[in-house]
């Protein structure tokens, strides 16, 4: 019987990656997890911490090592909690996100779909356009050790803008200079406690310092010792937090030169950041994420879209161009200021924001018969729950693009949306954040199958709208009809309560929500009119 037991040292080949970045090898069939193990590779490994069904432990020798391994480019890689992969090769980091995403929706989706392809980052290195450096008790300022909360010094950070680390830097100087103290999570006593940081495109920065309490000493001089160690810093703010915890952002803030936000340019469309705005750390990556979700919603300029979790309404804006009607809904108010403020900076007009809860949002909509065509989700690492899916299932669109930054979580919700009937069709990865273990994931959700060189769709013909296998027109083509001739665009809603006055046939439950008091919104006169020009148009109705 193999010795299972703390500082045991046992001969092990490397099968591949955790969730968490370690390499997976078996003793007797139970799983060893291996610190920064690359797989393929043959280790002695050293048992660290011995549980009943695993063990956790690190490499006392490497016996054969993997052609995809590396010498750290990063001299604090193992101590800063901030990377997992900076010991392997681009391309075998890449290998090992994918096949985390596939293990995800395999095994917890419970889906066979493939992962079409990851997405790789053009340039790995200082792609992070907004960094949050702790400050301890003592004044270092850094990251986290993994899984603690004890600060490392770190002074330059590979995946971090330079404008950022100068920052940081300028601060920890002024800290020295004024000794202002930092934040002690224990005693709750000391001052600052995170140096933010936001860099765009154009190279311009906003630093925020966030403070235990209302003010900072020698306010001017933490100014101009900013502005001289970054060029290109537009704004100095001040943020307060005084609540427990490891909550980082403030509940208000002050500022105390220049302006408090930056704009940036995205997909064509540009955004006003502040602190509190949500956006995407890699701009590069976020670019190409965007670009497969539309591909993913297959938008023709005819589609309502729902877009859940929306933010700052950055995926909401380029849905919006693509379709007849965007809708997005988020419930941090602030985003959603920032959201129609963007909209009508970029000129806008087909999207409307609601500030609710997730969850509520979809409900209410799907209460007032709102059924868009698609849906699309980009929620928290926590993933949906259950009553936002049921809500989207309430409201019957045709498709689900669902953006994940946790496969487990995604996985988890891939096996409830197929519970309902929406299988998962197509699904690709992003790398947005290299270096590290974390990777992003779009995934396509249907009630029918598609491929490239087939469609087959599961349907009962009760439900299933009927008019494309009439005599006369399909729906796309009185939309198309009506938008041409006549400038208007009417819903698949509206057509059919058009039909239904001109006894035309039309699917029994065409459209209608299920909810026996759900109020119906009904076409206008002079869409209904224009409408009935297209019918005859096609010779549907004389």
């Amino acid at each position: 019987m193999t010795e299972w037991k703390k500082n045991s040292v046992h001969r092990l080949t490397v099968e591949g990656y955790s969730s968490e970045g370690m390499g997976v090898a078996r003793l007797d069939g139970r799983v060893v997890f291996v610190q920064r193990a690359v797989a393929g590779e043959i280790c002695d490994v050293q048992l660290m911490k011995v549980l009943k069904n695993c063990a956790y432990g690190c490499v006392a020798q490497l016996v054969t090592p993997s052609p995809a391994r590396q010498e750290p480019d990063c001299p604090w890689f193992g101590r800063c909690g901030g990377c997992d992969f900076r010991h392997l090769r681009y391309d075998e980091e890449l290998r090992a996100k994918r096949q985390r995403v596939q293990d995800a929706l395999t095994r917890l989706g419970g889906s066979d779909v493939e992962v079409e392809e990851i997405l790789g980052a053009a340039q790995p290195l200082h792609y992070r356009n907004k960094s949050q450096y702790p400050v301890s008790a003592e004044g270092t300022v850094g990251f986290y050790r993994a899984r603690s909360h004890q600060v490392v010094p770190v002074d330059r950070c590979l995946i971090q803008h330079p404008a950022a680390d100068a920052a940081a830097a300028a601060v920890a100087e002024w800290m020295k200079t004024w000794q202002v103290p930092g934040y002690d999570e224990k005693t709750r006593k000391g001052l600052l406690r995170h140096i933010y940081v936001r860099v765009n495109q154009a190279g311009e920065s906003l630093c925020c310092l966030l403070v235990n309490g209302d003010a900072l000493p020698r306010e001017q001089e933490l100014v101009k010792a900013l502005r001289a160690a970054v060029p290109g810093l537009t704004g100095v703010v001040l943020g307060r937090n005084t609540r427990p915890g490891n909550v980082i952002l403030g509940d208000s803030y002050r500022t105390l030169w220049g302006q408090d936000f930056l704009m940036d340019t995205l997909r064509g469309f540009t955004f006003r950041l502040s602190v509190p705005s949500f956006y995407q750390v890699n701009h590069d990556q976020a670019e190409v994420l965007y670009g497969k979700a539309l591909e993913f919603a297959a938008l023709t300029g005819q589609e309502t879209v729902l877009d859940l979790y929306c933010g700052i309404g950055t995926i909401t804006l380029c849905l919006a161009a693509a379709s007849a009607r965007a809708i997005g809904a988020e419930i941090v108010p602030e985003a959603i200021a920032d959201a129609k403020e963007n909209a009508a900076r970029n000129g806008v007009e087909n999207v409307s924001f609601f500030c609710a809860d997730a969850g509520d949002i979809a409900a209410r909509l799907a209460e007032e018969g709102l059924r868009p065509d698609v849906v699309t989700v980009d929620p928290p690492r926590k993933g949906l729950a259950p009553e936002v899916i049921a809500s989207i299932v309430e409201m019957a669109p045709d498709r689900v693009v669902y953006v994940s930054c946790d496969p487990g979580t995604l996985g988890r919700d891939v096996k409830l949306f197929g519970q309902t009937g929406y299988r998962l069709i197509r699904a690709a990865a992003v790398d947005m954040f290299p270096g590290t273990r974390h990777v992003e994931t779009v995934v396509l959700l249907s009630k029918g199958e598609i491929d490239s060189k087939k469609v087959r769709v599961e349907f009962s013909l009760e439900d299933m709208d009927m008019s494309g296998f009439q005599q006369g027109a399909t729906y796309e083509q009185i939309k198309a009809y009506v938008l041409e001739k006549y400038g208007l665009k009417v819903s698949s809603l509206y057509i059919s309560q058009v039909k239904r006055k001109c006894g035309l046939d039309v699917g029994q439950n065409y459209n209608l929500s299920k909810k026996e008091d759900t109020k119906v919104p009904q076409c206008p006169p002079e869409k209904e009119a224009a409408i009935i020009e297209a019918l005859k148009h096609f010779q549907m109705l004389k």
